[in-house]
């Protein structure tokens, strides 16, 4: 958890409604197929709203561990 967004170089928002039970596997994907962009550049945010717009997900890199499938 951070505590403010001072950090970030850019943020995203990610337009429409996203599935909120997907994984941190799940929303980089999506990031990576339907956005074309890479989900493991640093300085980056993500953020996503599911259905109910009380909620949201993001996704950061913080740049610990990259894995490559």
């Amino acid at each position: 958890m951070f505590n403010d967004a001072t950090g970030f170089k850019r943020i995203f928002i990610a337009c429409g409604y996203t599935d909120l039970r997907r994984g941190i596997d799940g929303l980089a994907a999506t990031i990576k197929n339907d956005f074309h962009m890479d989900p493991y550049e640093q300085g980056n945010i993500f953020l996503f709203c599911g259905r109910r717009t009380d909620r949201m997900k993001a996704l950061v890199y913080e740049g610990d561990v990259r894995i490559s499938a």
